[in-house]
């Protein structure tokens, strides 16, 4: 969660403890398939800190670990195309520079999306370290022999399309992104009514859509109302306030703790994930600058009764979930 928009849910998690009861409106509708009794590992940019990001290696490795979903972020090319990367510039994960928005898709294929990326940490991306720590540099040019069971495609930059095809059975959560967190909704809207022109003859129902701009979410819901959404930042909002976050929401993607100024306010509640549940809506966590992605925090989320871990560690965490077991007082 990002400046004004973390100061936004802050302030309505305040006015939230002090809202009539009256305000409240329940979630109509048939059970929610995304409420789940043992959390969904979800593989975060396909496990960022263990993978290169948003690779088809990356999502081929974190399944194979457990990962029973595939969290992902599009933008679109110059020519119209979607692809999959957590940026909307090139710089930070691959050899290339510039926005996404500024190229082809024949430029952006030609790019390695594992440049940058070092086994070890904090940052996976420094761009500082020795060339040696950037193991898998060059596989996607042929500099380098892929891992064995993979081709040098795998360690591109993939399109949405190929990641579907890829993963026909693994569920994926679609997050649509623009420039940059202050650019105006139309980039946001635009880039939701070229993902909706791609998903509208989809079958699958194993989709959430979700961005932090409301009315991205709220102009792809219309054209393809049948795929489940997530909220963006102002539909949390009104929910938590007792209102509806929105046509179409199946699931909360939240943070756990969210900060104002000095004061950390904490979004993830026994009180919230439980209110949700009987709103008919699923819980799912992603972390943020505060929140610790690891063991101690996995464990408490499950005893919160969270029905999704956006974890960047996938393999990590499906140890800890096959370790322990669900909270008994959860579904």
């Amino acid at each position: 969660m990002v400046g004004s928009a973390a100061v936004r849910i802050a302030v309505l998690i305040v006015l939230a403890c002090v809202a009539p009861a009256a305000l409240l409106v329940p979630a109509a509708g048939a059970q929610n398939p995304w409420i789940k009794p043992r959390p969904l590992n979800i593989a975060h940019q396909g496990g960022e800190d263990e993978f290169p990001s948003n690779t088809l290696y990356a999502f081929r490795k974190a399944v194979r670990a457990g990962a029973d979903m595939l969290e992902l972020d599009v933008g679109v090319t110059r020519d119209g195309r979607i692809v999959v990367m957590h940026d909307t510039t090139l710089d930070r994960t691959t050899n290339g520079r510039g926005t996404i928005a500024s190229k082809t898709l024949r430029q952006i294929r030609r790019l390695d999306a594992a440049y940058w990326f070092s086994e070890r940490g904090p940052d996976h991306y420094d761009h500082g370290r020795r060339r040696s720590a950037y193991r898998f540099r060059g596989v996607a040019t042929g500099r380098r022999k892929p891992p064995r069971g993979f081709r040098r495609a795998a360690f591109r930059v993939p399109t949405l399309r190929q990641v579907m095809r890829a993963f026909p059975r693994t569920a994926i959560n679609v997050e649509i992104k623009g420039r940059t967190p202050a650019e105006a909704d139309a980039e946001y809207i635009r880039n939701a009514e070229v993902l909706g022109r791609l998903l509208r003859r989809t079958r699958r129902r194993d989709l959430i859509v979700v961005s932090f701009r409301q009315s991205a979410i709220d102009r792809f819901h219309e054209l393809v109302p049948r795929i489940d959404v997530a909220p963006g930042v102002d539909g949390v909002a009104r929910w938590l306030v007792g209102g509806s976050p929105g046509a179409g929401v199946a699931a909360f993607q939240v943070p756990i703790t969210t900060r104002v100024g000095g004061a950390l306010i904490r979004v993830t509640t026994e009180a919230n994930v439980a209110r949700a549940h009987r709103d008919g809506y699923a819980w799912q966590n992603w972390f943020s600058g505060d929140d610790r992605d690891e063991p101690s925090t996995w464990r408490s989320l499950v005893e919160l009764c969270v029905d999704g871990i956006m974890t960047s560690r996938p393999v990590a965490l499906e140890r800890v979930l096959r370790a322990g077991r669900q909270s008994a007082g959860c579904r």
